[in-house]
């Protein structure tokens, strides 16, 4: 709560403010006297906390923990910082030396895509006036307790049947095609993607037998994305979700033809980043190493080749024709 005394302010205008921030002989010095804190305490009493409480704030950390699903589950509405810039190893230190990419907006970025308004809002906590109006907005909403379906027994269960029926460990998978040749492709179309009527997205064509792959390749939407813009946020701007298992697949010179990328040169390097065109020189990239696929990976000189896929509503993890 330290540093954050301006934000319950605001809130202590509007309702009642319980903590649970441990402490072993005195009260938090962190801890405004108007919150009532009730100590570290045992799940079942957290949960009758949070099935009378109306709001349940994040301060910005953890990220992604448990926390705000069990609060949206037991009736209350999520209120969570975005963050501007994303956060990430380049400019935060919880991150920093991890040997990621991604970037994160916001404290739950699930909750903030996948669920919303009214269970999530995600707002500005550095605007005094947006954080008061979605405090107001909230104690208008009148929520349900919810459960995502893909938390719940059911929802898993179908997730972990689907993994089993359709993945195979035993064999190992070839890389198809190989980085530094094309190939001839059934009927000898020249291409094994098809651009989609109004739109720049490729799909795999229908008339062209698939390899075998999980997910589908029916799943797959072929994106060029803007420069400094990770395949993550491609795809979900798109209203997709990138698909790491489909990088195998795309890493050829079709796909860049396809994607109307104007190579002047075609080479194959290892970067996190890659495939992608570098746009100021028109040199396309294809990936060398295939443990460096990643959806994450940004950078400001290049437009990325990404695989995006639908997904199931309530069951990101699944694409349509997935089950």
């Amino acid at each position: 709560m330290q540093g954050k005394e301006k934000l319950l302010t605001i809130l202590h205008r509007y309702m009642d403010i319980h903590g649970t921030v441990y402490y072993e002989a005195q009260r938090p010095p962190e801890v405004p006297a108007f919150v009532r804190n009730h100590g570290l305490l045992p799940q079942q009493e957290l949960q009758q906390l949070l099935r009378k409480a109306k709001l349940f704030l994040g301060f910005g950390f953890p990220y992604e923990g448990p926390a705000p699903l069990e609060a949206i589950a037991n009736g209350c509405i999520f209120l969570q910082p975005k963050f501007d810039p994303l956060r990430s190893s380049l400019n935060h230190e919880f991150f920093r030396g991890k040997p990621t990419s991604r970037e994160v907006s916001s404290q739950h970025p699930y909750t903030e895509q996948y669920i919303g308004k009214p269970h999530v809002r995600t707002v500005d906590f550095n605007n005094s006036q947006e954080f008061e109006t979605a405090v107001v907005d909230i104690l208008k909403d009148k929520v349900e307790p919810f459960i995502p379906y893909e938390y719940t027994c059911k929802g898993m269960l179908e997730r972990v049947n689907a993994y089993i029926q359709h993945q195979d460990f035993c064999h190992r998978s070839v890389p198809f095609p190989k980085v530094n040749e094309s190939r001839s492709w059934p009927g000898n179309p020249p291409s094994p993607f098809l651009q989609l009527p109004n739109s720049t997205a490729l799909i795999w064509a229908p008339n062209i037998t698939a390899p075998a792959c999980w997910p589908p390749l029916s799943a797959l939407r072929l994106v060029l994305s803007p420069e400094a813009s990770s395949c993550v946020k491609t795809c979900q701007d798109a209203g997709l979700i990138c698909e790491p298992a489909f990088f195998p697949f795309i890493n050829n010179v079709e796909a860049f033809n396809g994607l109307n990328a104007r190579c002047e040169s075609l080479e194959a390097e290892k970067n996190h980043v890659f495939p992608a065109v570098q746009v100021d020189r028109r040199e396309c990239f294809q990936q060398k190493e295939p443990l460096l696929f990643s959806c994450a990976g940004v950078s400001a000189k290049h437009q990325r080749i990404c695989p995006c896929r639908d997904y199931l509503h309530g069951q990101v993890a699944l694409c349509r024709d997935c089950l």
